[in-house]
């Protein structure tokens, strides 16, 4: 009898204390276990980080995003008789040769033309001197454009010892046909250079010469040995994983802009007033009002880091800046932001001092194409190549920051949370739609995910 209840009673409790010990166990581990610090692609630790609670704007689930379209991934050989040689004559920083030496590769194809390796115009602006061969690698660019334009080191002596006749389509614009226009000069010449039009549509052009345009621009323009060697290097600097942010705010950009700033330091709005010039009067009244609300005025870094915040990024995230020279009001930024970098951190001095202005903008370009995330401020021409880079990649982590909804929400009176809020529901649409990556025409496609 004492036997049966005994074994009862203990059966009994054993089934009680069972959990209790379990439940206390895992208790001790949890409270035991060190803290490690949010992850840059974790849930966001405190409020601090997003507004409402919301979670970070990376992971958000996309329902669209480019890709590379298929069809000009196979070369479309040209005709064997060449109409002649042509040599595209680049001018400005890294990313605008780029411009229009991916604009130049399909001119050379519409007009059937045999192109000889591009020329870099000297910027005294952008403190530059170097070539071609001093950012690219030569090689590559020829074999892979083999099939879509034919691209040569050399050409005849007869035609090679004669100035190239010039040919500059800089200011010509809209409905500007270059077959009507240029075709005559080569046929005549035989050897023309060509500054390509700035703003020059490509819808217009034929599916072969498109097709040369996305393979010469997104697969044969690569960072020749040298330069890449030093990109991977500051690549591997940088504690990952980390966001690279294109931010612009230098004096001729803000005084270009002909934006006002009142909450600036007196160091910045007098390095503006210095680059304004006679005919970048600040605008005022309406005009100045609907410009801004236009999204037409740069961010400051301080904006920049508020909209950061309300996107969900950790304070803790290492950034770097891809950026040059003369950023004001830096410390409106890295005073949220610190665990900041950039080329001239992480490079010894020797390094840096011996680089041109396209192998420094190059090593930016490199950073931000393989970067775990990219933001950027502006639609620039590097952010158009960046953006378009990654999606060749498939690195979909990519996202211009609004101005113009910062600018509207804020002219509505809008601060704090409820800025933050409204700031992260704007980009959170753009995000998963795949919207506000400036890519260019027919080379990516939309897909619904």
């Amino acid at each position: 009898m004492w036997s049966t209840a005994s074994s009862w009673w203990a059966h009994h409790h054993i089934r009680l204390l069972l959990p209790a010990l379990f439940l206390a166990a895992a208790l001790f581990f949890f409270l035991a276990s060190p803290r490690s610090s949010p992850s840059f692609f974790a849930l966001p630790a405190s409020r601090e980080h997003s507004p409402s609670g919301s979670r970070l704007i990376w992971e958000q689930r996309r329902l669209a995003e480019w890709r590379p379209c298929e069809w000009w991934q196979t070369a479309m050989p040209a005709p064997s008789t060449r109409n002649g040689y042509i040599r595209i004559d680049c001018y400005g920083g890294l990313n605008q040769l780029r411009r229009d030496l991916c604009d130049g590769i399909a001119v050379a194809r519409l007009l059937n033309a045999t192109m000889v390796l591009p020329k870099f115009e000297v910027a005294a602006y952008w403190n530059e001197s170097s070539g071609f061969a001093d950012v690219f690698d030569v090689d590559h660019f020829i074999e892979q454009t083999r099939g879509y334009v034919e691209v040569v080191k050399d050409m005849p002596e007869e035609i090679s010892l004669k100035e190239p006749f010039k040919v500059d389509c800089r200011k010509q614009k809209g409905h500007f046909d270059y077959v009507e226009t240029v075709l005559p000069a080569l046929l005549q010449h035989r050897y023309i250079s060509l500054t390509p039009a700035m703003s020059q549509r490509k819808d217009r052009y034929p599916s072969h010469a498109k097709a040369c345009y996305c393979q010469g621009c997104y697969n044969a323009l690569k960072l020749n040995k040298k330069v890449e060697a030093k990109a991977m290097e500051l690549l591997q600097a940088i504690p990952k994983p980390f966001l690279s942010l294109h931010l612009r705010f230098e004096p001729d950009m803000v005084a270009y802009s002909r934006c006002e700033y009142s909450a600036l330091s007196s160091k910045s709005l007098d390095a503006i007033e210095a680059a304004r010039g006679e005919d970048r009067n600040v605008l005022v009244g309406d005009a100045a009002h609907l410009w801004r609300n236009r999204g037409k005025c740069p961010l400051t870094p301080g904006e920049t880091a508020f909209i950061l915040q309300a996107l969900g990024i950790p304070t803790e995230t290492s950034i770097y800046l891809a950026a040059g020279d003369g950023l004001m009001e830096l410390d409106g930024f890295t005073s949220v932001y610190k665990n900041m970098y950039t080329k001239s951190s992480l490079l010894t001095h020797e390094d840096f001092e011996r680089m041109h202005g396209n192998t420094k903008a190059a090593l930016d370009y490199y950073v931000s194409v393989n970067s775990d995330a990219y933001a950027t401020t502006f639609f620039g021409n590097m952010d158009k190549m960046v953006t378009a880079m990654r999606t060749m990649q498939g690195l979909q982590k990519t996202l211009v920051l609004s101005r113009r909804a910062f600018a509207n929400y804020t002219a509505a009176g809008l601060a704090g949370d409820q800025l933050a809020k409204a700031m992260w529901d704007a980009h959170r649409e753009d995000y998963i739609m795949g919207r506000g990556l400036a890519l260019p025409e027919h080379c990516f496609c939309e897909f619904k995910l």
